[in-house]
C-alpha cells in the first residue's frame, strides 16, 4: 500500500513502545475458502511491513503478540505450522533487519518450545544484540498470569532468603522480574479482527497504556491502519489517574 506522505503521523508525542494481538488470521483465511496455515502466512507478511512502518515513525519498541501459552490447545497441525514461521520469517528477513539496525528479542516459556524454533529466535537475538535501533520483541509462548506467578515466586524465595524485605518491596521490584525488564511499558496496545479483550497479554505492563481495536483481520492490516492508531493516539490525554 502507497502511503501518502501527509497521512505518515509526525511530531513528538509518538509512542515510544507499540504492542500488538494479532487476531484474525484464520478468519481471514476462512473468509476465503483458503486454510488457517495461508492466514498465519500472511500474517507473517504483515509483521514485515509493520515492522519497517513502526520504525519509520520513529517507534523505538514493537511488541508482537506470536503465540500465547494457551495456544497450545489449537490442533497440532496448526501448531507445528506455527512453531516454523519464526525460522521462516528470520530467514527472510534476518539480514534485513540487521541492515535497518533492528535488535530481536524474545519474551516467553523456552522451555516447550521446539529446538528449531527456539534455535531461530536464539540465532536472531545474538546477531542483532549491539543494534540500537527498533526493538522488536516477539511474545512467544507468552501469558500474563504465568509471568507474574513467576516473579510472584522469585520474590517469595529472595524474601525467604533474607535478600528482600516483604514490608519494602515496591513496583520496580517486581517489574524487575518481569520478561520485559528493560522496556518501557507499551504506550500504545492495537487490537486487530474485532476482539475487545487481552487475551492474557502483558496485563501487568498495559495498566495505563491506551487501547486501539479494529475490525480488519492481521494479514490485511496495512501501515495506513497502523498510522491511524497512532494518529488517534495523538489525540488522547493520558492523565495516569492525575486531572
Amino acid at each position: 500500500m502507497q502511503v501518502k506522505t501527509e497521512e505518515i503521523p509526525t511530531g513528538d508525542n509518538i509512542p515510544e513502545h507499540i504492542s500488538i494481538i494479532m487476531d484474525g488470521n484464520g478468519r481471514w483465511a476462512k473468509a476465503r475458502g483458503l486454510p488457517r496455515i495461508a492466514g498465519h502466512h500472511n500474517g507473517m507478511k504483515a509483521v514485515k511491513r509493520i515492522t519497517k512502518a513502526a520504525d519509520r515513525i520513529g517507534v523505538k519498541v514493537l511488541t508482537l503478540y506470536a503465540f500465547s501459552t494457551e495456544n497450545w490447545k489449537r490442533p497440532k497441525a496448526e501448531v507445528e505450522f506455527l512453531m516454523k514461521l519464526p525460522q521462516e520469517f528470520l530467514s527472510l528477513e534476518l539480514s534485513e533487519l540487521i541492515e535497518n539496525n533492528v535488535q530481536v528479542r524474545m519474551m516467553g516459556k523456552r522451555d516447550l518450545l521446539p529446538e528449531h524454533t527456539l534455535a531461530a529466535i536464539e540465532e536472531a537475538v545474538r546477531q542483532t544484540q549491539h543494534n540500537t535501533g527498533l526493538i522488536l520483541n516477539f511474545a512467544l509462548n507468552y501469558g500474563s498470569r504465568l509471568e507474574m506467578i513467576d516473579a510472584a515466586k522469585e520474590l517469595a524465595r529472595l524474601a525467604v532468603a533474607g535478600q528482600v524485605d516483604p514490608e519494602k518491596i515496591e513496583e520496580a521490584d517486581f517489574e524487575r522480574l518481569l520478561l520485559s525488564n528493560g522496556l518501557p511499558d507499551p504506550d500504545l496496545l492495537i487490537r486487530t479482527s474485532g476482539e475487545l479483550r487481552l487475551s492474557n497479554f502483558m496485563l501487568w505492563q498495559l495498566a495505563y497504556s491506551e487501547f486501539w481495536f479494529t475490525d480488519v483481520y492481521w494479514p490485511e492490516f496495512s501501515e495506513q491502519h497502523l498510522y491511524d492508531a497512532v494518529r488517534e493516539y495523538q489525540l488522547r490525554a493520558r492523565r495516569y489517574g492525575g486531572l
